[in-house]
């Protein structure tokens, strides 16, 4: 963990709720994607914790959806603004652990880890296919970015207006070698990606109010085979095969 200094740069609306924020600023102690940020907002006492959705050398990209007042103030924020920052927070992905076939799936905002995981997967020589999973094609997001990095991207939105009427798990279905995830969303897709009888391993980022974002407050708690885990310290990363519902 480390605390900075962020500005942002430039914020872009992507769908109706959802915002990419670019800031610049020292990167150094993200070192994998499925980490988080803290970020202090002006006039507020807590920090808002948003997953880092890409990284380089010295920008961040972040892509906040509006779940209160808290957010819905950070993407009106202007450019220029300074927020001090919590950096490299948690525990991400592992490529190294990332098995062969793997798939990427995310549901809604939680699409946004899996871009910086994509790119490095790339980088390391894999192209996992990417599942994304929306409400409706309103709401959809990100897509083309996915696809320009040359993966095959498979969207899935409840309403049926946007490719696979349904669920993240109705196009997985369809995958009959898809054996492995790398999966982020909300809770109730991520409890039934894992119920999906062909996965044999993965790994799931779990979504959950933080207080602190670095584990003194123990109030983002989950149960595991080893005991209650902290989504922020242990986590927000597990494996398949620890994780309680």
């Amino acid at each position: 963990m480390k605390k900075t200094v962020f500005t942002l740069e430039r914020v872009r609306r992507l769908a109706g709720d959802v915002w990419e924020l670019v800031l610049s600023g020292d990167t150094s102690a993200i070192t994998a994607p499925g980490q988080f940020v803290n970020l202090e907002l002006p006039g507020k006492f807590l920090r808002r914790p948003i997953s880092v959705c890409d990284w380089g050398a010295g920008t961040l990209t972040l892509l906040v959806k509006e779940a209160g007042e808290g957010t819905k103030e950070l993407v009106r924020l202007p450019a220029g603004t300074k927020l001090d920052t919590l950096s490299g927070l948690g525990n991400g992905f592992d490529l190294a652990g990332m098995a062969e076939g793997a798939v990427l799936a995310g549901g809604g905002i939680g699409i946004a880890p899996l871009y910086g995981l994509a790119k490095r997967a790339l980088a390391a020589g894999r192209r996992p296919p990417a599942v994304l999973g929306f409400r409706s094609k309103e709401d959809a997001f990100y897509l083309e970015e996915f696809a320009a990095l040359g993966l095959e991207v498979r969207a899935a939105a409840e309403d049926g207006s946007l490719g696979t009427r349904g669920f993240v798990t109705d196009v997985l279905r369809e995958l009959p070698d898809c054996r492995y995830v790398m999966a982020c969303g909300p809770t109730a897709m991520l409890k039934a990606v894992h119920a999906l009888p062909r996965l044999t391993g993965g790994q799931f980022s779990f979504e959950a109010r933080m207080a602190c974002g670095f584990g003194a407050c123990v109030g983002c708690t989950i149960q595991t085979e080893k005991g209650l885990r902290r989504v922020c310290k242990d986590g927000p990363v597990f494996r398949k095969e620890d994780i309680l519902w």
